[in-house]
Formats: C-alpha cells, sequence, structure tokens
C-alpha cells in the first residue's frame, strides 16, 4: 500500500471527527468503568483488556485527525468490536473468574458504552469499506 492510498480521505471531516469523538467516548467509559487512568480491573485479564482497548481507541482517535483513515476506521471498528462482545459475554455466560457482571444486562454506564460503541461501529464499517474501495 502506497503513503497515497493510505492516506487518501476516505471520509468527510464531520465524520472523521464524529469517529474520534466516539473512539475517545468509548475509551473515557471504559476509564471511569476501571476506577481511573492507573486502576485495573479484576481479573488481571480484564483489566489488562480495559487499557489495551483505551489505549487502541486514542491510537485509533489520532489515526482519523492525521488522514491515515483506512488503517483509523479499521481500528475504531475494532475498538467497537471488542467491547461489544466483552459486554454480551460477560452478562451472558460469564467469563473465566468474572462472573460479577452475569444478568447485569442494564447497569446504565454498560447502556451508554453500547451507545456509543453501535454508532462507531455503524460509522466505521462503511467507511472502513469506502477506504478500500479509494485505492489509487
Amino acid at each position: 500500500m502506497s503513503h497515497h492510498a493510505a492516506t487518501v480521505p476516505g471520509s468527510t471531516w464531520v465524520a472523521r471527527w464524529a469517529g474520534v469523538l466516539l473512539c475517545l467516548a468509548v475509551a473515557a467509559i471504559h476509564v471511569v468503568d476501571q476506577g481511573g487512568i492507573t486502576a485495573t480491573r479484576d481479573p488481571h485479564y480484564i483489566g489488562v483488556a480495559y487499557h489495551v482497548l483505551e489505549i487502541a481507541a486514542v491510537v485509533a482517535a489520532v489515526l482519523l485527525i492525521v488522514g491515515l483513515v483506512r488503517l483509523g476506521w479499521l481500528l475504531a471498528a475494532m475498538v467497537a468490536v471488542g467491547p461489544l462482545l466483552g459486554y454480551v459475554l460477560s452478562r451472558g455466560p460469564g467469563l473465566p473468574d468474572y462472573s460479577d457482571d452475569v444478568g447485569n444486562w442494564t447497569e446504565p454506564l454498560g447502556l451508554v458504552s453500547l451507545a456509543g460503541e453501535g454508532a462507531l461501529l455503524l460509522l466505521s464499517i462503511p467507511l472502513f469499506m469506502r477506504s478500500l474501495r479509494r485505492r489509487t
């Protein structure tokens, strides 16, 4: 992939800024949920997953700002899908050594998170696909 193809504006500035804000919102919600930037959720793998998600969300936002839209939208889609999947697994069957949220489908912060992640997914997938069609 040439440098030019990686930076082709595959979306408008409005869509890119919406993606940036949604990525940062997902990161912020998870920072709040874990109890702060330096806190880590238990079990350890959940805490690590939170930190990885937060970093990935900020990186995706930066990529969208600087115009690396193909990679930015791809990472944004992953930032949306990861916690959506985690929400369903943690509320449904539970995760290894983590059953605190089983059945807790209506937690307010979780619902806000789902809304942001859903919006980010609905925005990022079509714009990522559009960026693939604009190869030059």
